[in-house]
């Protein structure tokens, strides 16, 4: 069931995306070589809970941290821990947060100090795909648009999308109707409407496409080893267009 939000809803929305983006923003300048995974999730956790928010992936299913740190090969959902962040690594963070009732979801991929050409191109696209997916999520579109316009940039740059995984609807819940797959053909799938919360989410591999879980039932890497990288908004649909909540 779709759960269209009222304007004042989006702007609850938008007091916890202005969260989750400061915390992401935070941990970016802590990330570097030598930092362990758990000080960023400690950090993380220190700043939602000042704030007078929950975090909203810690419990989540028996989640057991408060955000999810993903490095090279991991695609989504590494739990931080005893890792050491070394030079040339890249690194996926994943915040949500609960404030007032209502959530804010979004993920940024980061450098760890210099990396190779191919990272500093993997999460460039990625970047943009996420910019090219948001252009789409306007009222009369479609969510194949949303799709086939990241698959477009990704593939067209050389990567591929992750199709195991997709982004979401958002709103009191973390994960509410619809599904939105980062692939699709346009003109296809659910007509968009305003008041629809979107957590848009491209997750882009250097390789293939395919995936792994690792044995703590979480950590999902590629297949083949490649590289991969994670960038997520928390975008409101209105009659004026798309609108990202996940900004300072």
């Amino acid at each position: 069931m779709i759960i269209l939000k009222t304007a004042a809803e989006i702007e609850q929305m938008r007091k916890a995306g202005a969260l989750v983006r400061q915390v992401l923003e935070r941990l970016g300048r802590y990330v570097a070589p030598g930092v362990r995974t758990a000080e960023l999730d400690a950090i993380a956790e220190e700043m939602i809970l000042a704030a007078g928010g929950t975090p909203s992936f810690k419990g989540y299913c028996g989640y057991p941290a408060s955000i999810c740190v993903s490095v090279n090969d991991e695609i989504i959902h590494g739990i931080p821990g005893k890792r050491v962040l070394v030079e040339g690594d890249i690194v996926s963070i994943d915040c949500g947060a609960i404030l007032d009732g209502y959530q804010g979801d979004a993920a940024m991929t980061f450098p760890v100090g210099d990396v190779s050409v191919e990272a500093e191109k993997l999460m460039r696209v990625t970047r943009e795909a996420l910019e090219a997916g948001i252009e789409m999520a306007r009222p009369t579109m479609r969510l194949g648009d949303i799709g086939n316009a990241i698959q477009v940039h990704a593939e067209s740059n050389g990567f591929s999308v992750v199709r195991d995984f997709v982004g979401h609807g958002i709103g009191r819940r973390m994960h509410e109707d619809p599904q939105i797959p980062n692939f699709g053909s346009p003109g296809t799938g659910l007509r968009l409407r305003p008041g629809m919360v979107l957590a848009i989410e491209p997750m882009v591999n250097a390789g293939g496409h395919e995936v792994m879980i690792m044995d703590d039932g979480w950590t999902t890497c590629t297949r083949d080893g490649s590289l991969s990288a994670h960038f997520e908004h928390t975008v409101a649909i209105t009659d004026a267009g798309p609108e990202v909540l996940t900004l300072p």
